[in-house]
């Protein structure tokens, strides 16, 4: 054996054994939470803006909640901003993504603004996406009355020693907070698919997301507080300053940065919008549709899931419960859709059964997660052959940019939603894949209520009408064909629309390779 070879050996057995030590001692080498207890504040009758605006239609809706879907970008960004302004006691918010860019820097602006007016902040954010971020997370944090958590987070901030760690503990980490809400002075909150970011805000200009959210009031809000804390006090949780710190030079420059950057002509135009065209009063005063029932549940899975071995308590559970019951009609968005084999066979087995099913996904060309493509992909077959009707949302023209070997495109599909029977359905951060089911946690709204299914069985429509989606079908040979239905009649495509052929190749590979459990 030459000295290379050796050295590649000796470097490999390194590796493995850092790993199975990691998996071994992954809870003692995870950092301890040191932080103070904290739990939602109480309500006030009257006292804030936002109890002022809600409690005319909770009185009028007695132990009813609330709900009014959201699913434009620019309104979800000025609804997060205007609550912000509105807020009088508390506004707690916890993602899974905070970009470090002008949508997330503003939103930052309007927390440390809520808290100069004697607002209580307290944002969790999961570690995955911080790496870099530091420096503006502690000048926030600096504040009195913000507190910044970061769930399951590394121990090194940065450098060679954050790589070791990530390799160690490499398992552990893989388990993520997907989570994502934004509930302010504990009497309104909004759930759903969004992170903070330009993409998600059709702030961007090269990607965009078509997503969704779901404005919510009354007893579902308590829910959502009760979750927050309840990841808020994990053992998975630490305060950001038990992490990490800068100096007060650096927190003065970053609060100037954002300061001068909210004076910018691409600011105002998000700023204005919150100004003029999206108050408080237009989304619990009657000017916007609002879907009351007594039948809806903000639930999560737990903080600490992989060490859970209670999984009627883990959320995929009661979706599987919820999409079991099906009597004539399911229709699912799902951007990552990987179902497997078992969940395959239920949808088959569904349209066997009688039941008309409905899935709408995103394009190999839509896609910014090509891994995930072939994931799906292994099963397209098989679901067309069961009868299983098949949505892909085409790549906006115009837009794509480009794929990285995890993807980046011009226009993708980011909803995570059904609906079922014209009557009930979930909207929220869970995907139709693995990662979803065991490995992170994720949330979302439980609702049977038919105003708020039909809403969203008219998004579904949307979404895969011909302007946006091709259907997938199968030839007479059993071969797939994508059918273009903006033309009469409708063009039949007999490769991935819009794909390059190193997009083609990379899902083939993914397609191969054993990571189905990982996407």
């Amino acid at each position: 054996m030459n000295k290379l070879a050796r050295r590649s050996l000796q470097g490999l057995v390194l590796i493995v054994v850092l790993v199975v030590l990691g998996w071994i001692f992954a809870d003692q080498l995870m950092p301890r939470a040191v932080g103070a207890p904290g739990h939602a504040l109480p309500v006030v009758p009257g006292q804030t803006a936002i109890d002022r605006a809600v409690e005319p239609q909770l009185a009028a809706h007695p132990d009813e909640s609330g709900a009014v879907m959201v699913s434009d970008g620019l309104d979800a960004f000025a609804l997060r901003a205007a609550t912000a302004r509105a807020s009088g006691r508390s506004l707690d918010a916890m993602y899974y993504i905070w970009h470090d860019d002008i949508t997330g820097r503003l939103l930052g602006r309007e927390l440390w603004m809520a808290a100069e007016r004697g607002v209580r902040v307290r944002l969790l954010l999961d570690d995955m996406d911080t790496a870099g971020k530091d420096a503006a997370l502690v000048a926030l944090d600096a504040h009195p009355r913000i507190e910044i958590r970061l769930y399951n987070p590394a121990r090194n901030r940065s450098g060679p020693d954050r790589v070791l760690e990530m390799l160690v503990r490499g398992l552990n980490l893989n388990h993520r907070m997907h989570n994502k809400a934004w509930i302010v002075d504990n009497r309104l909150a909004i759930v759903g698919g969004r992170n903070i970011g330009e993409e998600y805000f059709d702030a961007s200009t090269e990607a965009n997301f078509h997503d969704m959210d779901v404005a919510l009031a009354g007893p579902v809000v308590d829910q959502a507080s009760a979750i927050f804390d309840r990841f808020w006090n994990s053992e998975a949780v630490i305060p950001v300053d038990a992490m990490t710190s800068v100096s007060k030079k650096e927190i003065d420059a970053f609060l100037a940065m954002i300061e001068a950057e909210s004076n910018t002509e691409a600011a105002q135009k998000y700023l204005l919008r919150v100004a003029r065209e999206v108050p408080i009063a237009d989304y619990f005063e009657g000017a916007v549709p609002i879907h009351w029932s007594a039948r809806m549940q903000v639930l999560s899975d737990p903080p600490l899931k992989w060490k859970e071995d209670s999984r009627p308590e883990w959320l995929v559970e009661h979706l599987a419960r919820q999409l079991g019951s099906t009597r004539q009609q399911a229709m699912l968005i799902s951007p990552y859709f990987v179902p497997g084999e078992s969940f395959t066979g239920k949808l088959v087995a569904s349209v066997a059964a009688g039941k008309e099913i409905g899935i709408i996904t995103n394009s190999l060309a839509a896609n910014d997660v090509l891994a995930v493509h072939g994931g799906y992909s292994r099963y397209r077959k098989d679901l067309l052959k069961g009868g299983v009707k098949l949505h892909e949302l085409r790549a906006q023209p115009g837009e794509v940019t480009g794929h990285s070997l995890l993807g980046s495109s011009g226009a993708s599909l980011h909803t995570k939603a059904y609906v079922i029977d014209d009557e009930q359905g979930f909207i929220g951060s869970f995907n139709l894949d693995p990662r979803s089911m065991k490995l992170n946690t994720e949330m979302g709204l439980l609702f049977e209520q038919p105003g708020l299914a039909k809403a969203l069985a008219d998004e579904y429509r949307y979404l895969s009408s011909p302007t946006l989606s091709y259907q997938v079908t199968l030839d007479e040979t059993g071969q797939l064909v994508w059918l273009d239905a903006r033309s009469t009649p409708p063009a039949r495509l007999h490769k991935e629309p819009e794909s390059s052929t190193w997009q083609r190749a990379v899902a083939t590979v993914m397609r191969w390779l054993p990571i189905e459990s990982q996407l």
